[in-house]
């Protein structure tokens, strides 16, 4: 029993590779969802050399129309390409996982100040 439960564990520790978040905030456990089913796919799918090096920054569930939800995830805008290629297969492998919910991929940016910039 103690095994099964380390091992557990040693998957949750790695499906937490797959969402980063900024500074020292903890992911909620909606976020940790999605980020372990990223695992799952990673793991469980010919989607392994796709995912390997993708994480997320955040996950929301949003509400729209008709009392229906969608999941919105946040990736890095650097590897917003990389999602690009995998992304038809990702959203349908998502969509079944998550019971039909709408998802999306968007790209959070970071607008810099001027005299960074210069």
């Amino acid at each position: 029993e103690l095994l099964l439960e380390l091992g557990g564990w040693s998957r949750m520790f790695t499906a937490r590779k797959k969402i980063v978040k900024e500074g020292d905030a903890q992911p909620d456990s909606f976020e940790e969802q999605v980020a372990q089913a990223i695992f799952d796919l990673q793991v469980q799918t010919d989607m392994k050399s796709d995912l390997q090096d993708l994480f997320i920054t955040s996950a929301k569930e949003v509400e729209v129309s008709n009392g229906r939800k969608a999941i919105i995830i946040h990736v890095p805008f650097r590897l917003l390409k990389s999602f690009h290629r995998i992304q038809q297969r990702l959203i349908r492998e998502l969509e079944k996982k998550f019971s039909g919910k709408h998802v999306t991929v968007i790209a959070q940016r970071r607008i810099l100040p001027r005299e960074v910039m210069r």
